[in-house]
């Protein structure tokens, strides 16, 4: 089946963008990062306000970057220095932005959004605030239901993630999660995203590549 701009999905990319949309959730297939930029600038007016999530996805495809050097309002988390009360704010402004931009830990094949998070400023602007929200992914982060999801996350990206921030959780040396109950735990908020009231509010954009835990 030809996708947008004639890239080729296989039947699984087919049938998830299909059960995304009987979600309400809209979706898009590129073949690689180097297509991501300009199907962004096609889908965010110029002068537009920005937020984000943490996101390695987003990291490896260049995307912060291009958002400071962009024609966007963005509400950049990563500047050096920035106090907690200053980020607490950015976290605050998040919400009323006119698009949300993350990654997620897992897609199922029946169309929904899973995430575990630490503190909440990733999944809550997803849930409610920004007029849209927009989540790319790489194929691996296709999953076949929510107990797959779950576990993926769990076992594969939550460890890599607590290693990437530094933390001292068990699972950074173990390499998978125990279930532990460490003061710096990440795997604080569960979130499954099974649709929307507003049709086509979150965007999924599939990347045909791996990225991101």
């Amino acid at each position: 089946m030809e996708g947008e701009k004639g890239n080729f999905m296989n039947q699984e990319i087919c049938t998830l963008i299909q059960n995304l949309n009987r979600n309400n959730i809209a979706a898009n297939f590129v073949n690689s990062r180097e297509e991501l930029p300009g199907l962004l600038k096609s889908l965010i007016p110029v002068g537009s306000t920005i937020g984000c999530g943490d996101s390695v996805t987003l990291e490896q495809t260049g995307i912060f970057e291009w958002l400071r050097n962009g024609e966007y309002c963005f509400y950049d988390k990563f500047v050096p220095g920035l106090s907690k009360e200053q980020k607490r704010k950015i976290y605050l402004d998040n919400f009323s932005a006119d698009f949300f931009i993350s990654g997620t830990n897992a897609v199922t094949m029946n169309g929904e959004i899973f995430n575990i998070d630490g503190n909440g400023s990733r999944v809550a602007p997803m849930l409610y605030g920004p007029k849209q929200v927009i989540i790319v992914i790489g194929s691996n982060k296709i999953t076949s239901d929510i107990d797959s999801a779950i576990k993926r996350t769990r076992q594969i990206a939550a460890p890599l993630d607590a290693k990437r921030l530094g933390k001292n959780t068990p699972c950074t040396s173990l390499l998978r999660c125990i279930d532990c109950k460490h003061k710096e735990r990440i795997c604080n908020d569960f979130v499954l995203i099974t649709g929307q009231f507003i049709k086509d509010r979150i965007r999924v954009i599939i990347i045909n590549e791996k990225l991101g835990y």
